[in-house]
């Protein structure tokens, strides 16, 4: 693959020792300091993240299945402790798996020796979060094995239909869900790099409590286009402007062809003050 062009990089950011290969095509290093949340998206040009609950795939469709981003998408979650999605993620791609080498398989074994060296897992741990419990069980990410974030109602209906290899991390009655909880749950497992994937309503609670470091931001060179289908943003569940903004600044950016690979980190200002969302996954 070719290397990524490198067009600015903020001074002093962490880094994991890449290896070679990786740091050839990525153009450089990349690394986290824990405990640290940090999102990976793919856009349209005018800013649509997923195309509409009847269209399966959103991603690959608006990022064209690019191989850069699917690089770069891979070496995030090569990084990561855990990967964290929502149902409708889950229910909206069935036959994925948020593994490194799922969207990247050409990169699997340089995949391999950055995780040995950070000592981290085989594989990122995925994380469901499900307020509901409303989830397709016999999705093949859940059968490889996953943590089930839920309500206490969420886990009675999920009770006795969840593959052996799933484990239940149930955290409060009623119908919402808060990440704290989540977080907090994760921290016990071992995992301080997470990785979250979205979707847009998930960022948005993440976001509503405070707590998003980093957010990675891909803008595919397409125009996707609204008209009756509902076709969020990034966020959803979630309005900040303009009483509460929630700036961001670029630390970097990269280039391969027609498509940008950026990197953000929200703003000290509005990190980690609770912006108050409580929204049903």
């Amino acid at each position: 693959m070719e290397p990524l062009d490198l067009l600015y990089e903020e001074a002093g950011q962490p880094g994991s020792g890449l290896p070679p290969a990786l740091a050839t095509v990525y153009g450089g290093d990349l690394g986290f300091t824990p405990p640290c949340v940090y999102a990976n998206f793919v856009t349209s040009i005018d800013g649509v993240a997923a195309l509409g609950p009847e269209f399966l795939s959103s991603g690959s469709a608006i990022s064209g299945r690019n191989p850069a981003d699917r690089f770069v998408m891979g070496l995030l979650r090569a990084c990561a402790d855990a990967v964290l999605i929502g149902a409708g993620t889950l229910r909206a791609t069935p036959s994925h798996k948020w593994t490194p080498d799922h969207v990247c398989p050409q990169a699997a074994p340089d995949f391999g020796e950055l995780r040995r060296s950070l000592g981290r897992a085989t594989q990122p741990e995925l994380v469901v979060v499900t307020a509901s419990g409303d989830l397709p069980t016999e999705h093949p990410a859940l059968q490889s094995g996953a943590l089930v974030a839920t309500t206490m109602d969420g886990t009675r209906r999920l009770d006795g239909r969840l593959p052996p290899a799933c484990t239940v991390l149930p955290t409060r009655e009623g119908s919402t869900v808060r990440m704290a909880d989540i977080l907090a749950a994760l921290h016990a497992h071992g995992h301080t790099t997470v990785l979250t994937e979205g979707g847009p309503h998930l960022i948005g609670n993440l976001l509503g409590e405070g707590l998003l470091d980093e957010l990675f931001l891909t803008t595919s060179p397409v125009l996707a286009g609204r008209a009756d289908t509902p076709r969020p943003g990034l966020i959803a569940g979630l309005e900040l402007l303009p009483e509460q903004p929630a700036w961001m600044d670029l630390i970097s950016a990269r280039r391969r062809d027609s498509y940008l690979f950026l990197r953000y980190r929200l703003h000290l200002s509005n990190s980690r003050v609770g912006l108050r969302s409580a929204v049903a996954i």
